[in-house]
């Protein structure tokens, strides 16, 4: 049974909410879970960290800890298991990177021979690993800290010839990790910290049962953290059976977006939307927009006429190679491209500073998508602005995303592409289109709707948002469609059942 603890407030005997604007006194040793609430003066210094790890903190520009800092990392530092919610742009990141970095320096023995991996960190996307990664280098900066990111996609050769040489911190997607351990490449005995970062993702996306694998390869004494943006049931049952007397940190509403982006609908015809949204871009002169379509095809087709249209873009997806969506980004935070069109590969992981504006070219199937798409811009202190263009199928979408929300999304009109009211509503089956273009057969990419996991155009939810495919359990091997991998590294495809998201102890239903 899991038993969340109240966390205790570090150094203040004060609490302001952002519900009620109202501050209370506290005892000195009073325990309180907190949501949605900030430490007024607080600094990193107060936290217990290292000075190595201040100077590094300085120098990538914090001054101040975000609320889920100040909240999560006294309670690792107590080396308890701790079960965190904060939406993206939160600063979760280095929440329990610090404090991991600190244990981790604070207990390093002098070891003979190669370095055992003492933390592992699991992520369901190459590019929140390789974020994870980045924060990880630049904390331990001044520390004798060995880090590795490891993902699908790319040659495995490589990764191994590091992981010869030892590495303190293991940043890892499930597939890749599990096929490094089957190649005896890595040893997870030693691991003393496990991170599960974006949990509620990873179930989504089918790796249970990865994680589960990867879990019965640990040590069974270690501290485990897992962080969410939502505790939903099935986040609840996981971390029943993983965590131990954890303690529980809040810092944002279940499902809400950010108060900092300004949301509006415009509902256009869908022959329409690349019209209006080139004349949006033009007239109010964007230079930086984040879009998001449903399928591959659909971002691939819209940056092909954006281009045409005089607006530089390049998409990115599951289909594309590493190599070409890290161009990709690089080039849009360079300002070389002006449009990244993007699936929802894209919703978790990228990190791009004070993005103003983001697109949703169409709305997703799934709306807690919708809270983690616009979630990109908004970020920490900064504001943004997120478009939805809406045509007359997507209407059922926009009344699942305003449930969810708990409100409604303005609506604003351009005159001139106001929608025919003669158009009807194509067929929607299960949240998804009727009627789809696919990507080539296999993975959940084929032709027409399924009534499983692919979405609208082909687009699976599982691998087809990382790059990163779930192992089956009878260990097959298949290459991984259109990943850009090398023979050497050996696909993730998924059964049809672990195309499901987990649901608990549901029996998934098959594909239809």
């Amino acid at each position: 049974m899991l038993h969340s603890q109240f966390v205790p407030i570090p150094r203040g005997d004060y609490l302001s909410t952002a519900s009620d604007k109202s501050t209370r006194k506290l005892h000195p040793t009073f325990r309180v879970k907190v949501d949605l609430e900030f430490y007024p003066n607080m600094s990193f210094d107060t936290l217990g960290l290292s000075a190595e790890l201040l100077r590094a903190v300085e120098e990538q520009g914090y001054r101040e800890p975000t609320p889920i800092q100040s909240q999560a990392i006294p309670v690792v530092l107590q080396r308890r298991d701790l079960m965190a919610s904060a939406q993206t742009g939160t600063g979760k990141t280095a929440g329990f990177t610090l404090p991991l970095l600190q244990l981790l320096s604070k207990d390093a023995q002098p070891v003979k021979g190669r370095r055992p991996v003492r933390a592992l960190i699991l992520t369901p996307t190459r590019e929140l690993a390789a974020q994870i990664g980045e924060n990880v280098r630049d904390y331990s900066k001044y520390l004798n800290i060995r880090s590795l990111v490891v993902f699908g996609g790319v040659s495995i050769n490589p990764q191994m010839m590091k992981l010869r040489g030892g590495v303190d911190v293991l940043v890892a997607t499930p597939g890749r990790l599990l096929d490094l351990e089957h190649q005896r490449a890595v040893d997870l005995s030693n691991v003393e910290i496990l991170v599960l970062d974006e949990a509620d993702r990873m179930l989504d996306m089918g790796f249970i049962h990865d994680i589960r694998r990867v879990l019965a390869k640990l040590p069974a004494k270690r501290q485990n953290l897992l962080f969410s943006a939502t505790f939903s049931d099935e986040i609840k049952e996981l971390a029943n059976k993983l965590l131990t007397n954890p303690a529980s940190v809040e810092v944002a509403r279940r499902n809400t977006a950010s108060e900092q982006v300004e949301q509006s609908v415009h509902f256009v015809d869908k022959r329409r939307k690349r019209e209006l949204l080139a004349q949006l871009i033009g007239t109010h002169n964007w230079q930086q927009v984040l879009v998001f379509t449903r399928t591959k095809y659909g971002a691939n087709h819209l940056a092909e006429q954006l281009n045409k249209d005089g607006i530089t873009a390049a998409a990115i997806h599951g289909n594309k190679s590493q190599g070409a969506r890290t161009r990709a980004l690089a080039d849009f935070k360079a300002g070389s491209i002006r449009v990244l069109v993007a699936t929802d590969i894209a919703a978790r992981g990228l990190d791009i500073d004070q993005l103003p504006h983001v697109v949703n070219f169409e709305l997703p199937n799934v709306p807690e998508d919708y809270v983690h798409r616009i979630g990109r811009t908004g970020r920490a202190e900064s504001t943004g602005e997120a478009l939805s263009l809406v045509c007359v199928d997507e209407h059922k979408l926009l009344r699942d995303i305003e449930r969810l929300l708990k409100r409604e999304i303005p609506r604003i009109a351009i005159e001139g592409y106001e929608p025919d009211p003669s158009i009807k509503a194509d067929p929607i089956q299960n949240g998804r289109q009727s009627q789809g273009r696919g990507q080539g057969r296999g993975q959940g990419q084929g032709r027409g709707q399924s009534q499983g996991r692919s979405q609208g155009n082909g687009q699976s939810r599982d691998g087809a948002r990382s790059g990163e495919k779930p192992r089956s359990n009878n260990g097959g091997q298949r290459r991984a469609a259109g990943e850009g991998r090398k023979p050497e590294a050996r696909g993730d495809a998924p059964s049809s059942q672990q195309r499901r998201p987990y649901r608990g102890n549901k029996k998934p239903a098959t594909t239809a």
